[in-house]
């Protein structure tokens, strides 16, 4: 018998290791539209980079970078499931809007269609239709039938074969958080008088829904992370829920139900606290829970990541952050990463309430079990992409960071549903970072004595991978530096699209008439029973 060995199929031998991104992706409302334009870019350089080798392209750093885990909070979850249902089919990468008019651009692309096209160009209209409101049934302040439209376009997958890339390993993990609004009780005991001794309950609204790719149900391994196949449609429709319910923004958006195997959460780690005790919640068949937007709670949600990637790797907790030992690391992309504001003391009711709102939202990204390692100088076992865009006054060029960066940043993130064109931005945005940010600080030193990118690197010109700083890339970027990131030009003949006071006046009366209805079924429901 003779046995052919089919070594094209192999990603890497006994002694060739792969290096391990984890991505994190924050919470963003409208402004998911960055995020996935930042995933656009990324999935280009990674397919460019395995056509030269597969093509054995001269120069080609021979090195192996893989995605094993994806997971995200809100609007970056959705797009984690999004990123999950795309590497089934091919996916042509949005470089630029190639007719005159970018509002009727309509590109055949996973990512832009749901962020950019979502369901029409007047997304305000949808939200402010009244058609969800009937028999004194009021859900969410804000209609959020969209959503469901978007998710059933999200998790279908068209290509007969399933793609397969290389820098997707098989058993791709994603996960997304939730804010369980009933919670998973455990007790602690106290001595005490009561006949009861599990009197002090605590309630853990900190929830994930957690999935993992594979080809059948059979393949479940026991371990808490759900099987998914899109193309066969394996809990299709739970994957769908989970990113319906992570997005469900608190009263603007309508809270999702959600259903889960018990056996899911029994076997998962992260839920293993809530078995041990009396007020087990996982005693039934299926776990069935209300949800609200998972970036309430966890918005960021990297602990979780690097949790998966230490399964993955193994490594001494001491080389997760040295540069010649660290076989992997978490690329995290947030929209909206945290700023320092000056904080307003004035003990006036108007003050006080939005401070108490931000105490509790900050109070709940607190991660003790990481807070001594968050805070040191240099890391490089993490990573962040988040907006930066550039001006130029008085003939000197400025950055414009964070929230103000972004278009969709205005109206608490929920600015993206004026304009079309506020979410083209964003997109083009989210690449133009990308590539800045893989091409200039995705680095490690160019001396690197890390055998993953010594070996990857070897015979090859390390000029041309070169940060300005002196660094080298760890996705290697072949297009070259002098060529501008594309950003389009928008109605107002500038790169950054703006609205006028006619555009926001227009939406008084679908407003108002929304506000009424919402108040006549409020009235109806609980005086007229």
């Amino acid at each position: 018998m003779k046995i052919v060995l089919d070594t094209k199929n192999i990603q890497m031998s006994q002694t060739e290791k792969s290096f391990k991104i984890g991505l994190c992706m924050a919470g963003a409302i409208s402004a998911g539209a960055y995020t996935a334009g930042v995933m656009d870019y990324l999935i280009e350089a990674m397919e460019e980079w395995q056509r030269r080798k597969d093509n054995n392209v001269p120069n080609t750093p021979s090195h192996i970078v893989d995605i094993p885990v994806i997971g995200g909070a809100s609007a970056g979850a959705m797009t984690a499931v999004m990123a999950a249902a795309a590497f089934s089919d091919p996916i042509i990468p949005v470089q630029k809007i190639e007719q005159k008019n970018i509002i009727d651009f309509d590109p055949d692309n996973k990512f832009y269609k749901s962020w950019v096209g979502l369901t029409s160009n007047d997304m305000l209209t949808e939200l402010l239709n009244t058609s969800d409101i009937s028999g004194g049934k009021i859900e969410s302040a804000l209609n959020s039938n969209f959503i469901d439209q978007i998710a059933a376009k999200v998790v279908k997958v068209s290509a007969n074969e399933p793609v397969r890339r290389k820098y997707i390993p098989d058993g791709l993990k994603v996960f997304v958080t939730l804010s369980n609004l009933e919670g998973m009780k455990y007790s602690t005991d106290f001595s005490s008088s009561s006949k009861d001794p599990n009197k002090f309950i605590i309630n853990s609204h900190n929830d994930y829904a957690c999935f993992k790719l594979t080809e059948k149900q059979e393949d479940y391994q026991n371990d808490g992370w759900i099987p998914l196949n899109f193309k066969s449609d394996l809990n299709v429709t739970t994957v769908k829920n989970a990113a319906m319910a992570t997005g469900a923004f608190p009263i603007g958006l309508k809270a999702r139900r959600l259903i889960r195997e018990s056996k899911f959460m029994k076997d998962h780690p992260w839920f293993s606290l809530y078995t041990l005790g009396n007020h087990n919640p996982f005693q039934k068949e299926n776990y069935s829970t209300v949800n609200v937007d998972g970036g309430m709670i966890n918005n960021e949600p990297f602990e979780n990541v690097r949790s998966v990637l230490n399964d993955i790797t193994n490594t001494d907790a001491k080389h997760l952050q040295d540069q010649d030992h660290f076989e992997s690391t978490i690329l995290m992309i947030d929209p909206f990463p945290s700023e320092i504001d000056d904080f307003n003391s004035n003990t006036d009711l108007s003050t006080v309430i939005p401070n108490i709102l931000d105490a509790l939202m900050n109070q709940a990204k607190v991660k003790p079990s990481i807070l001594g390692e968050a805070v040191a100088e240099r890391k490089v076992g993490q990573y962040l992409i988040a907006p930066v865009r550039y001006v130029k006054r008085n003939n000197t060029e400025l950055a414009i960071e964070g929230k103000l960066a972004i278009a969709c940043g205005s109206l608490g993130g929920f600015g993206g549903f004026i304009s079309k064109e506020f979410r083209i931005h964003d997109f083009f945005l989210g690449r133009a970072n990308c590539e800045q940010f893989l091409r200039e600080h995705f680095t490690i030193p160019a001396e690197t004595k890390n055998p993953i990118f010594v070996e990857g690197y070897k015979n090859v010109d390390k000029s041309l991978f070169l940060s300005n700083s002196g660094r080298l890339q760890i996705i290697p970027i072949f297009s070259k530096k002098e060529n501008k990131p594309y950003m389009p030009i928008f109605a107002n003949g500038s790169e950054w699209p703006s609205v006028n006071e006619n555009d926001i006046l227009q939406f008084r009366k679908p407003i108002k008439k929304r506000v009424e209805k919402i108040i006549q079924n409020f009235l109806k429901r609980f005086y007229c029973g």
